[in-house]
């Protein structure tokens, strides 16, 4: 990655990376937003329906449907977006995915039904499944390929930097207007600010000239033109190992592991502390995942990861906190959360890096948008069924759940080695 290149970097190359961070930022601090605040909301907004008061079951019930809701919408707006931007150019579609993500969060803080909370999680959702693949394609086609393992891995920790901001901002809005009295919906609103980011998306940053250039010499490709002959097994691929870190980060880590904390602590701020120090981890893990593949290739890599994240769940929801024991609960756990999400995040770098290098320009964005969100359908069916056997099969056991999610990194173990070596061959025109 060397220094000449980056001498070369012209403005509206900083202008597209500096969108591309910023949007997938802000998604990730959309995306983070319900796992620390979902159930007080989720408590306040059904109160008004139930007498007494709703029960955890019912609220771990709306959760789960809410989690689903936002990962079927997040695999449809992946695919859908990823067609605009191959349609109508790389920013004209991010300025639609940010418009939609954060209005439609913002207005989850006026629900006054679990349904409305949720259709409106789904429609957010679509944007935010979009802003991913439309920011790596418009990066990874303006960029040098040297540079290309760093920017993936800015582009992965940019999305948990997001997640980590969620405390602080969760943190202050409480200190003014409490999350459990209502002070949720405040968190909501604060959810409307990235649409500024379009102002800046349209006046300062181009078009990525790779996609003019296929525009101009070929026809505008349809949605099924990922699943031609040439490009169906690719496009398999992309899912398949797309999918696998997708379920086990939707199943047991992201959206578990708060809850889970506080359950076993019994306060809003252990899951504060969990949601920040699995980010924290994270934003190194995506950083290092995408420099470990320039170093010893997409294969290896995608295997070394798969058997950490295997190793690292194993340890903290087999041994370190098994039966969900509050004198467990100190500084220790918070490092292994952070080993944790330093680990299941590393894929996040190492997937903006390796899709681009699997789909020709003119469909780029579409197989991208699509391998990358296809595996939320089936982590949303697994929210629902872990949901069920959380409450009503097992009660409380979020770390068996874990440990058995997790078990999907044996998958990925295996598939990589179906999956073609691009290390060091230039992005497919």
């Amino acid at each position: 990655m060397g220094g000449a290149d980056w001498r070369r970097i012209n403005r509206g190359q900083w202008m597209a990376l500096a969108a591309a961070l910023l949007g997938w930022m802000f998604d990730g601090f959309e995306q983070g937003v319900l796992g620390v605040v979902g159930h007080p909301a989720l408590t306040d907004v059904l109160h008004s329906q139930q007498t007494g008061g709703p029960g955890e079951g019912a609220i771990g019930a709306w959760n789960a449907a809410i989690a689903a809701s936002f990962l079927v919408g997040a695999a449809l707006g992946g695919w859908l977006f990823g067609w605009l931007g191959d349609r109508l150019g790389r920013v004209r579609a991010m300025v639609l995915c940010v418009l939609t993500y954060a209005c439609f969060t913002a207005l989850c803080g006026l629900a006054q039904s679990a349904w409305q909370l949720a259709a409106l999680r789904l429609l957010a959702s679509l944007g935010m499944g979009g802003e991913w693949s439309l920011g790596v394609a418009l990066v990874m086609e303006s960029w040098p390929q040297t540079l290309r393992p760093l920017l993936a891995g800015l582009i992965g920790a940019a999305a948990n930097v997001g997640f980590l901001l969620t405390v602080p901002t969760v943190w202050l809005v409480d200190r003014v207007a409490p999350v459990g009295a209502g002070g949720w919906r405040w968190v909501f609103g604060v959810c409307a600010l990235p649409a500024l980011l379009t102002f800046f998306l349209r006046v300062f940053v181009p078009e990525s000239q790779k996609w003019q250039h296929a525009a101009q010499t070929g026809p505008r490709p349809g949605m099924a033109a990922i699943f031609t002959p040439q490009l169906r097994w690719r496009s398999i691929l992309a899912a398949t190992l797309s999918g696998i870190p997708l379920i086990a980060t939707w199943g047991a880590v992201a959206s578990m592991i708060p809850l889970w904390i506080k359950a076993v602590s019994g306060k809003q701020e252990w899951s504060l502390y969990a949601q920040g120090s699995s980010a924290l981890g994270a934003c190194f893990g995506a950083l290092s995942g995408a420099l470990l593949a320039h170093v010893l290739g997409r294969r290896r890599t995608y295997f070394i990861l798969s058997l950490g994240s295997l190793l690292i769940c194993a340890y903290l929801f087999r041994w370190y906190l098994p039966s969900d024991q509050k004198a467990s609960l100190d500084a220790g756990l918070l490092v292994v959360i952070g080993l944790t999400g330093f680990f299941t995040a590393s894929f996040y770098g190492w997937l903006p890096l390796y899709l681009p290098e699997l789909f020709p320009t003119r469909v780029r964005a579409t197989g991208q948008g699509f391998g990358y969100n296809f595996g939320r359908i089936i982590a949303a069916a697994g929210a629902l069924v872990t949901s069920h056997l959380l409450y009503n099969v097992s009660p409380g056991q979020y770390a068996q759940s874990g440990a058995v999610i997790s078990l999907i990194y044996l998958t990925g173990l295996v598939v990589i080695w179906f999956a073609p070596e691009t290390h060091g061959q230039p992005l497919p025109e």
